[in-house]
């Protein structure tokens, strides 16, 4: 299928925070709408962004009434998830896309978002694994990555540049970008929602996960025949965790030998993740990935 871009913002066009998975700290809400508003947006809260219920933030039926207004609102340009957390995978099979198809617009967010971000591609469209509400509320004005989220959203696309790690597999590809958090795009495996293998540059990071729950999951992916069937394979940031002797290797090691029977090029420690340094990635472009001798290149080919 092929993956349809949805127009690129403009100085006065209108963004809606929304919050479809875990509840999220009003002032959080707050900082997100008035960095946005600095870029000349015009920032609407959805009913529910800041609504609780449990670890939700609102009911199923009350996120995705905000999510499905904000889709089907033809002023809105871009739908900011406020963050991840759980909840999304709630929603997914509920959405009406009808709408939508007459006035595209780019979903934003991470972790959790990954669930709307496999659904965003399954129906034809482009989505911003990006951060979220918190890292614009907190991080300086002139933080790198907010740079170049804003930089993608107004239509200028940035080329990636990152160091080299010694576990790294040389070779240049091009191929269509997809990804986001492994545990969640391991839940939706063998679903209509799951990420297709053939022609994918695949990016993957993850939280608090323990080594071998990782390995566990990447064995999934060997045994099901998707890493045969990859273009490349991006290794982003795993946190919050801690190395697990017994394995008899180091997490990314292990990842490592996994994958060194295919012949596609592989990066390990890319900056993208539970992490402040977490580059916004566009979910369904044409990328050429090029893993050298001295770095690593990303370039959006769009």
């Amino acid at each position: 299928m092929d993956i349809q871009f949805p127009p690129f913002l403009q100085q006065g066009d209108k963004v809606v925070i929304i919050s479809p998975s875990s509840k999220i700290d009003g002032q959080f809400l707050k900082g997100a709408k008035k960095h946005l508003e600095s870029w000349g947006l015009k920032v609407a809260m959805g009913k529910y962004a800041g609504s609780s219920c449990g670890r939700y933030a609102g009911t199923i039926k009350q996120r995705l009434k905000d999510l499905q207004s904000a889709m089907d609102d033809p002023k809105v340009k871009a739908i900011l998830c406020s963050r991840g957390g759980y909840g999304a995978v709630h929603l997914i099979d509920k959405i009406d896309f009808t709408r939508f198809r007459e006035h595209p617009k780019w979903l934003l967010g991470f972790s959790d978002i990954t669930a709307l971000h496999n659904l965003f591609q399954k129906n034809g469209y482009a989505s911003l694994h990006s951060l979220m509400a918190r890292h614009l509320t907190v991080e300086s004005e002139n933080d790198l990555c907010t740079g170049y989220l804003k930089d993608i959203l107004f239509g200028n696309l940035p080329e990636y540049t990152c160091e080299k790690h010694k576990l790294n597999k040389q070779g240049s590809v091009q191929g269509t970008l997809r990804g986001g958090n492994m545990a969640v795009a391991y839940g939706l495996r063998g679903t209509p929602y799951d990420i297709p293998a053939e022609g994918t540059v695949l990016f993957i990071e993850d939280v608090s996960e323990r080594p071998h729950a990782i390995e566990r999951m990447m064995y999934n992916l060997k045994l099901g025949g998707v890493l045969e069937k990859l273009s490349g394979l991006i290794i982003g940031q795993f946190t919050e965790y801690e190395e697990d002797c017994s394995l008899g290797k180091e997490l990314y090691a292990a990842l490592a030998n996994l994958v060194k029977e295919y012949d596609y090029p592989v990066c390990f420690n890319f900056p993208v993740g539970h992490v402040t340094h977490n580059l916004p990635l566009i979910n369904g472009a044409k990328v050429e990935f090029t893993v050298g001798k001295k770095n690593v290149e990303l370039k959006f080919n769009c």
